[in-house]
């Protein structure tokens, strides 16, 4: 997980969320409301693809305007690994945004999972000693 990630406002602009996208080397970040509660997430693809594909201009187009409130995924921070897996294999997504009591705290991402799946193959084939 990538604790203490950001979140965009409801109401900020696309180019503000590409620059705080490219600020913090991240291909989506999460939008939040005035409420500082989840509303959905923003990718780097949604903004070519549902803005300037469209010819919109995206210092026009608020944050608000993409996402879906209804498609929020999440799991919370107690949530084992099984019910990660089974969330993102079941919605079809890359990214699940960690929440703990309603409120943000990171997001586990399809890169972190491999990240950690290649790391315990390496640490289980460098032993010494086989079974």
């Amino acid at each position: 997980m990538h604790p203490g990630c950001e979140c965009l406002g409801i109401n900020e602009n696309l180019i503000d969320a590409a620059q705080r996208m490219a600020e913090l080397n991240v291909g989506a970040l999460p939008v939040c409301g005035e409420d500082n509660r989840l509303k959905g997430i923003i990718t780097d693809r949604d903004i070519v693809v549902k803005c300037i594909a469209k010819g919109q201009n995206p210092v026009q187009v608020k944050a608000r305007d993409l996402i879906e409130e209804a498609d929020v995924w999440w799991i919370d921070a107690d949530a084992d690994i099984d019910e990660v897996l089974r969330q993102m294999a079941e919605h079809k997504i890359r990214r699940l945004p960690v929440l703990e009591n309603k409120e943000l705290v990171g997001i586990i991402s399809q890169t972190d999972l491999a990240t950690k799946l290649l790391e315990l193959v390496e640490a289980i084939s460098s032993t010494s000693h086989s079974q």
